[in-house]
């Protein structure tokens, strides 16, 4: 059993949370990951497994491999050792828009919008894998290009009205605040329907009014679309008020991994990262 004051774990269908949210089985799996640039070992053999419906976080300081982790799940990397397991199979080394195409989608620790395009138009960018109709039909806009794209921007403005961003959906993104292009990128990643959503720093640079409404969004997307959500963030309120279960890395290896009561508990975590009382 998974002990701990959040969740009650079962090993093979999932575990039950405080709050009487129903966690499932696990979804993706990293089994003794190892990631080495030359000589540099940014990951060593860290094993972590993502459940259906969760929340999962991913914590530690700077440098401790973070946004390495998350690139290796979304395929810009490939692990040097160890593997990716997803709904029960080992993956194989896959570039990014093939595991997109899984359904996986993510955001950005730096924003990477199309500047000089509309809210709409970069949302719609999102549904890109949705698109299987031919560049002749596209280009004519013609028989099953139309009726996708009629499809796609249907369920885009569901997304641009669940994020409330209808009064910027004709606004170019350069002339929007950080707050805002966050959900936009948000928006984006959401227009995949992704099954696994992975959240890079999605507080990052935020005001505090920012942060509340970006936790909400995240609250929401999990619990209304059933999303199962991987993020990494530095702001410990908003970790341990949204997650289920926090995985925490401290120079390239893992040292915490549990509830975030247990986390906020264990002394390896607190000594690397939360602080130490003198």
């Amino acid at each position: 059993m998974f002990e701990g004051a959040d969740a009650v774990m079962d090993a093979s269908a999932g575990y039950v949370t405080e709050d009487g949210r129903q966690i499932g089985g696990v979804l993706m799996e990293m089994k003794n990951i190892t990631l080495r640039f030359g000589g540099v070992v940014a990951i060593k053999d860290i094993s972590f497994d993502i459940r259906e419906g969760e929340i999962r976080a991913i914590i530690g300081p700077n440098g401790a491999g973070k946004s390495s982790m998350l690139n290796i799940i979304s395929g810009f990397y490939t692990p040097s050792e160890g593997s990716v397991w997803y709904q029960g199979a080992p993956r194989p080394p896959m570039r990014p828009y093939e595991v997109a195409r899984m359904g996986v989608a993510r955001t950005f620790q730096n924003i990477a919008l199309f500047e000089g395009m509309t809210v709409l138009d970069n949302v719609m960018t999102g549904r890109l894998t949705k698109m299987n109709a031919g560049i002749a039909n596209q280009a004519l806009w013609w028989g099953k290009a139309r009726d996708e794209e009629v499809a796609n921007r249907e369920k885009v403005e569901e997304i641009i009205d669940f994020l409330e961003i209808q009064a910027i959906r004709k606004t170019p993104v350069g002339r929007l605040p950080y707050g805002l292009k966050k959900r936009v990128e948000l928006a984006r990643a959401l227009a995949a329907e992704p099954s696994i959503l992975l959240l890079d720093e999605p507080m990052a640079g935020m005001n505090v009014e920012e942060k509340e409404d970006m936790s909400r969004f995240i609250l929401d997307v999990n619990d209304e679309f059933g999303t199962t959500i991987a993020l990494i963030e530095h702001d410990m309120g908003v970790v341990m008020d949204l997650s289920d279960r926090v995985v925490v890395m401290d120079y390239g290896k893992k040292i915490g991994d549990g509830t975030p009561d247990e986390v906020r508990n264990n002394q390896d975590v607190i000594d690397a990262y939360l602080g130490v009382q003198h």
